[in-house]
């Protein structure tokens, strides 16, 4: 390997910082382990509804499937967590809306994305006659079992990275590229220890056991991808959370070493770190959609949205307004909706 290629790394860093990502890795194509483990939680069904993570056969496992000729894929680590902000502040008042820290301001798949072409461009423009491509959660890639092998961190009990310096409030990209450049060592070691504060705080017991989780179960995939109605025996359990879960990183002792982000993109947007149900509830489609332009929530829809919202309502405590919320929705034209709706209204004693 020539001295050019052995010096790039330390550049990709430096220019990888200048766009706003937090720090990098370089790792083969291959994600080892992590392919038969999720073989296996396929298997057990523990998806859910979301079949797509079934398909595309070898090139969810194998990146040179999904990538002919990929010598080396690049990781890259975005910090997302705002400062200030109380998360448990929303979460302990049963009248506010609690959306995922990741989802407060604009979706990162757009912002992201364009970062690590701006990235990719700028590589090729001193390492030329290799083949650059970017991907951040839009592809069959196992983003955490790359970014493990690049070095970016280990994959926790809760099953999300977790960096010894970082925590876990952080968002994954990768390049993949023809060019055999130098790689970083991978993340063997678990820091999590006997520690299950992430398993013990999930408040709908998700987790089938350390590092599996039974995604039909999960408040993320509740309010974002179950497309349906929520099952009745976990509504009460969901509390105030309307699009994600944050539990089992809040609970993570590792994200005492969080980082604020830089990026103000990811700044909240309509007082969505501060909303009450009732005002959520109320907002039109044609509000909705003004108003989560550019946004991670629009993934859910307006109907989700309602639906969710409906939940969070029916766990609130029965004041005017969160009652006067729930009874302008009665006759709404989804049947979704007003099924949630009605088993709110039931939950605060009236039929």
């Amino acid at each position: 390997m020539t001295s050019a290629l052995e010096d790039f790394p330390a550049r990709i860093r430096e220019w990888a910082r200048e766009l706003g990502f937090s720090d990098i890795g370089i790792t083969r194509p291959e994600t080892g382990v992590h392919a038969q483990r999720l073989q296996q939680w396929l298997e057990q069904g523990l998806q859910g509804e979301m079949e797509w993570m079934g398909h595309h056969g070898d090139k969810r496992y194998t990146p040179t499937a999904l990538v002919p000729g990929t010598e080396r894929v690049i990781s890259v680590r975005m910090d997302y967590r705002n400062a200030p902000d109380n998360p448990q502040q929303v979460l302990q008042d049963p009248e506010k809306a609690y959306v995922t820290r990741y989802a407060l301001g604009r979706d990162y798949h757009k912002l992201i994305r364009k970062r690590l072409t701006h990235l990719a461009k700028r590589i090729d423009s001193e390492l030329h006659g290799y083949d650059y491509r970017a991907f951040t959660d839009s592809a069959p890639v196992m983003e955490k079992a790359l970014a493990q092998r690049a070095g970016l961190g280990w994959i926790g009990k809760n099953t999300l990275v977790l960096n010894p310096k970082a925590g876990s409030y952080f968002f994954l990209g990768e390049i993949f590229t023809s060019a055999p450049l130098p790689v970083t060592p991978a993340f063997e070691k678990d820091h999590c220890g006997s520690c299950t504060a992430c398993l013990d705080t999930c408040p709908t017991n998700a987790f089938a056991g350390p590092y599996v989780l039974d995604a039909r179960r999960c408040i993320s995939y509740l309010t974002i991808e179950l497309k349906g109605a929520i099952p009745e025996d976990l509504r009460p359990l969901m509390g105030n959370r309307v699009f994600g879960c944050d539990d089992c990183q809040l609970a993570c002792p590792w994200n005492r070493f969080s980082k604020p982000t830089r990026e103000e993109d990811f700044s909240p947007r309509h007082n969505l770190d501060n909303s009450t149900l009732a005002e959520l509830f109320r907002w039109t489609e044609d509000e909705f959609l003004k108003r989560t332009e550019g946004s991670a929530i629009r993934r859910t829809g307006y109907e989700g949205w309602l639906r969710n919202l409906a939940v969070g309502l029916g766990n609130a405590p029965s004041t005017i307004p969160v009652i006067e919320a729930l009874k302008s929705r009665v006759d709404h034209p989804s049947e979704l909706v007003r099924e949630h709706v009605h088993w709110a209204l039931a939950r605060h004693g009236i039929e």
